[in-house]
Formats: structure tokens, sequence, C-alpha cells
């Protein structure tokens, strides 16, 4: 049995704990935020057929009660119809102000919950119990929540912290690899951009961390993810400024995911890509070396990850996309670069060709 870790992100009044560990004792856990309260249990069709069940016992030792909602697994489902389906189950469970959402899957999961449980009755609390690796060490921290409309992704949402995040390591062994290297996909992201033992440690355990060996260093390693996008978000919780930086990979990644229809890459794997082409972006600016980029590449290709996307995806329409990303500002292109492993800045005055010809060698 692993000792559990805590680690708290510092937001004054909305701060909030974050539970990391093997075994944990999930009743004790939650006890605090649940006891005598009515609970909605948002979770998705795999995840509920895995551990629906055993979390809302866990819950019900001390909730007033437990409803469990179950939607359809999948990006497909992040959307608007999904979150008022949510809501109108809390209506129909006696869900109040003083309730409380528990958000149990992946990243879908808990920003769909995390977006109903900010609109419910103009704002009541939520708790999350992230089941991916890509959860655990990116979406349930930072309060960021949304859906996704057919133009782009998250482009409806809102930032709202959760109470609790209870991360169970457990939980990773029955994740099939893909969605494992979709994890590891987001922990280099966060190397690359804000700590360079980090990525030192990554390259050292690749193979024991995608096979969750014992005595591999999973659990050190997310709660190092944790704190580092903890102090982030301390920093800037709205995304002003510093925290734009933890969209290393996403404006070229999540661009991949709109022109393939959210179809042909996970999260992660379009990420990677999009690192990949972030690299040889500022490599030809000038910022990165050569080599610190091969150095990303071949960690990527040590966790299972793509680093091109092997399909006819036109350079135009990527960059179209890019536009259209939440991100940008003016009609002009933010992307966020790495000029050496460990520490990362954001750029906006770099042209539509530059980026153009750096994207078209990973299509």
């Amino acid at each position: 049995m692993n000792r559990m870790q805590t680690l708290r992100i510092e937001l004054g009044e909305r701060s909030y704990p974050i539970h990391i560990g093997s075994d944990l004792n999930a009743a004790e856990l939650l006890a605090p935020y649940v006891t005598m309260k009515n609970v909605l249990l948002v979770t998705d069709s795999n995840v509920d057929r895995l551990y629906g069940e055993k979390v809302q016992a866990e819950l019900g030792k001390n909730a007033a009660s437990v409803t469990k909602f179950v939607f359809k697994a999948g990006e497909g489902s992040k959307n608007l119809a999904t979150v008022e389906n949510i809501c109108r189950a809390a209506v129909r469970a006696g869900l109040d102000r003083s309730s409380v959402f528990a958000a149990l899957g992946g990243g879908v999961c808990g920003d769909m919950t995390g977006l109903a449980a900010a609109l419910y009755m103009r704002g009541t609390r939520y708790i999350q119990i992230p089941t991916t690796l890509l959860a655990m060490v990116d979406s349930s921290v930072g309060g960021k929540t949304g859906v996704d409309l057919p133009e782009g992704k998250n482009l409806v949402g809102a930032f709202f912290q959760p109470m609790l995040v209870l991360m169970e390591m457990n939980l990773l062994r029955t994740l099939p690899e893909r969605e494992l290297s979709n994890g590891f996909a987001e922990m280099v992201k966060t190397a690359v951009i804000l700590d360079g033992e980090l990525f030192e440690t990554l390259e050292r355990s690749a193979p024991e961390l995608l096979r969750l060996s014992p005595g591999s260093p999973i659990a050190e390693t997310v709660k190092r993810c944790c704190e580092l996008k903890g102090q982030v978000v301390a920093k800037d919780e709205r995304e002003s400024n510093l925290r734009a930086i933890l969209n290393y990979g996403h404006t070229f990644g999540h661009a991949l995911e709109a022109v393939t229809g959210y179809t042909k890459f996970a999260h992660g794997e379009a990420v990677s890509i999009g690192m990949c082409m972030a690299a040889d972006l500022a490599v030809s600016e000038g910022l990165m070396s050569g080599e610190e980029a091969q150095r990303q590449e071949a960690l990527l290709r040590e966790f299972h990850l793509p680093v091109d996307a092997g399909e006819s995806v036109s350079p135009e329409a990527l960059l179209n996309a890019m536009e259209h990303d939440k991100k940008s500002a003016g009609g002009k292109i933010k992307v966020v670069l790495a000029d050496r492993i460990g520490h990362a800045d954001v750029f906006s005055g770099i042209g539509r060709e530059q980026i153009e010809e750096a994207v078209s060698g990973r299509l």
C-alpha cells in the first residue's frame, strides 16, 4: 500500500486539496464534502461498468442520497445537450444549492460535470474523481470546465474550481495503453514548459511508467505535474497571462482534432503532434536547439505517441482552425513555444507563413 500524498491548490477561499495514492479510503476522504448532502454522481458508460456502483456505495456511506447519471462515453457527448441532461437529472434527484456533483471519469466527464455544477442554480459545488492519467495530470486540476461546439473544442465553459480532487492510482491499471499514453503526453508537456528535472525523470523511467511497473514513480510524477500546474493556476487562475503556457501543443492539437472531426486522434495524441509542430516552429525561429527538439520527440515516441499526423490534412485547414481557437486574439494566432526543456513562453507575432511551413512537416 502506498502512502497518501496530499497537496493543496492555493486559491484563497477557493483552495482545495488533491489526494494522491493507492488503496485510498475514499469514504473517509469524501465524507467532509458529502455528509448529509444530496449527491449526483456523473460518469460515462465505460467507467460506470467498472466503478460506478462501488463509488456510489462509497459516497452513500455518508451522503443523504446518491443518484447516478450515466452518459455515453466519448468526446461526442461533450456538448451542451449532455450538460442540460445532467442538470435535469439534478432536478429530479432533488439537488439544491447545498448539494454536490461528483465527476467520476476522464476529462470529458470532469469538464461537463464542472460546467453543470457552475450553472445549476447559478452555482453549486463539485468534486473530481479522475479515472484516467490524462484527467489526473490535466483537466481535473485548475477549474477549467467546458464543452465543445461543432465549430471547435471547449468553446463554451467557465472557470469553476472543485472542492476536492481524489486520485486513486489503482484506477489506472484498467486503462488500455493508448489511454495511458494520452496522459503521458500531458506529463511531457508539463515537463517541457516548466521542469527540466521532471523531463529527465520521464526519460529515465518511461518504460516502467508505461507498464505501471511496481516501483515506477507514477504517483510521484503525477504529484509533480499537479504541483506545477497548481503553481501556475494560483498565479493566473483565469488565463490572462502565465496560465496560457499550459496550452503548449494545444493550439496545434485542438485544431488537428477539429479538422479530423474528433475521431482520428485522442486528445493526448493530438497534443503530442502539436508539441512536435511547436518544437519545429521554435527551431525554425531560432528559439530552441534541434537537439532539444529531438529529445522531446524521442520521449514522446517512448510513450508510444504519434509525432506526425500521417494523413492528408491541409496546412491551410489547420491554420484556419487555429485562428478560430479561443486563445487567438485579434485574428492573430497565439502559440506557446519552448526555448529550452523546462521553459516556455507565449508568442503572437509569428507570421502565418512561418507557422504553415512548420506544421506542414508533420502532416
